[in-house]
């Protein structure tokens, strides 16, 4: 009989944290050298319920963009004022106990048009400043390199990731920032929920004006590709440089369960799930899986690789894999069945969850679902970097907010990876999404909050920015004390 002890609690070192993105905090977006970034063309959603409006940019949109100098239409350029309030904002972390702290480097601050001679180095400086305030307080910072904010100035140059150019470009700054914060920073990551990258601009930075469904599809795996290649150099560039840090991929999870025991219904959930996981069986196992094949042949897609691309993929494969995790989602063989919002994306309606005020379902058993069918397939290191309930906080008649709700969606999530550890689940932290209140990725609305901090800002930047912990601010501090055993 096998046997193996069975893990009852988090490991020691567990990273408790949370997580955000240069594009929707630091604000100060054109000072101290920095560039504009393809986060900081897109309007706020006049429709709160689209949160794919930022990939619907156009080059007249962009040049409107561009010519206009002020954040009005514009939140992500003044964000939450991070920029000027870091040193408030990390003390607030070390706080609650934060062991990790998950933010992105805009790489507009290190190389303003994206592919400049010599880096910026009042850009440089800033991140240092940030990095040694982290240090002060013994938190790690988990540091992502590309989150949805890529220098416009290569997308009007070469339409992003679409050239093969940019490869080179990226690469240029990550082995920058390597070399520059190789005793600072231990844990980082390739491109944020990289599988946005089907949808469009937000993420591939490329224009897709005229185009039909079919050149669409191919820009979108092209311009994937040229990333996979990129992670994979970053990756290899990290371990030369720093062999102590590790370097892992980001993945939007998109848990999808069938509508019916119909078999055409669960072959569909397959299908979804493999289009999912196809970005982390290239980073994790560094190959593109053969189920691809026929999905490209089927939507005529020809990847374009250059001679060595197989061999990169192989060799530059991540040391762990991080994920988002926000609800999951029906699949169907029926085109018409009931539909749902979610994150980035829409999926099928589930009859027995709740769901946020945003349409998102509530699914805390998705989370060790999630865990465990990752666990099996790849066996690496697992790090959830977002997880959290976009809600309409309200300051109560006594002064303070009291989110019990907010509470409550990360107890029940927390248990569940709990839950996931004792089924033998390698995982290394959890950083929430928005430890602090911050601009909507995908409406660029502010009243949609995640934070264990309110800050006084609404949708048309009116407010002092003064921030004010929330009740799950306390809540969270004495989760991160027990190392998750104390939940009430």
């Amino acid at each position: 009989m096998y046997s193996k002890n069975v893990s009852t609690g988090f490991k020691d070192g567990f990273l408790w944290g949370g997580a955000t993105a240069a594009n929707q905090i630091e604000g100060a977006f054109n000072l101290d050298g920095k560039g504009i970034t393809t986060a900081e063309v897109v309007k706020k959603a006049e429709d709160r319920s689209n949160s794919m409006a930022m990939n619907e940019v156009t080059r007249e949109m962009l040049d409107e963009a561009i010519a206009d100098p002020s954040d009005t239409h514009y939140p992500k350029r003044r964000g939450n004022d991070f920029y000027h309030r870091y040193q408030e904002d990390i003390k607030l972390m070390a706080d609650m106990g934060f062991k990790a702290f998950r933010m992105s480097i805009a790489w507009s601050r290190i190389f303003p048009n994206g592919d400049d001679a010599q880096p910026n180095e009042a850009g440089l400086a800033f991140y240092d400043r940030v990095f040694d305030e982290c240090a002060k307080y013994d938190i790690e910072p988990v540091v992502t390199l590309s989150h949805y904010e890529m220098p416009i100035a290569l997308t009007i140059k070469q339409n992003g990731w679409a050239s093969r150019d940019t490869i080179a470009a990226f690469t240029k700054y990550t082995e920058t920032v390597f070399n520059r914060y190789q005793h600072k920073v231990k844990y980082w990551m390739t491109f944020n929920e990289i599988n946005a990258g089907t949808w469009g601009f937000n993420a591939t930075g490329a224009l897709e004006d005229g185009l039909s469904a079919d050149e669409k599809m191919q820009l979108h795996y092209q311009s994937l590709h040229h990333q996979f290649v990129a992670s994979a150099i970053a990756v290899q560039q990290l371990h030369a440089i720093d062999p102590d840090a590790q370097i892992g991929c980001m993945l939007a999870r998109m848990q999808n369960y069938p509508n019916t025991p119909n078999p055409v219904d669960v072959l569909e959930t397959q299908k979804q799930d493999e289009l999912n996981l196809f970005f982390t069986d290239v980073q994790v196992r560094g190959e593109y899986p053969e189920f691809m094949n026929r999905y490209f042949a089927e939507h005529h897609v020809v990847i374009d690789m250059a001679d060595g691309d197989e061999e990169l993929l192989r060799e530059g494969t991540v040391d762990y894999l991080s994920f988002s995790y926000y609800m999951s989602m029906v699949a169907s063989a029926d085109p018409d069945f009931e539909k749902t919002s979610g994150n980035l994306t829409f999926g099928g309606k589930n009859p027995y969850l709740e769901s946020s005020d945003w349409g998102w379902q509530i699914d805390p058993v998705g989370l060790r679902i999630t865990l465990n069918e990752f666990w099996n397939r790849y066996h690496v290191p697992l790090f959830v970097v977002e997880n959290g309930l976009g809600a309409q906080d309200v300051i109560a008649e006594d002064g303070h907010i009291h989110d019990d709700y907010r509470i409550d969606y990360l107890r029940q999530h927390i248990i569940q990876m709990k839950e996931a550890v004792k089924d033998g689940v390698d995982l290394m932290g959890y950083t929430t999404w928005g430890p602090i209140d911050l601009i909507s990725a995908g409406t660029s609305e502010m009243s949609k909050r995640y934070g264990f901090v309110y800050v006084d800002q609404d949708d048309s930047g009116n407010g002092t920015l003064d921030r004010m912990p929330k009740d799950s601010f306390y809540w969270y501090k004495q989760v991160i004390a027990s190392n998750g055993a104390e939940l009430d």
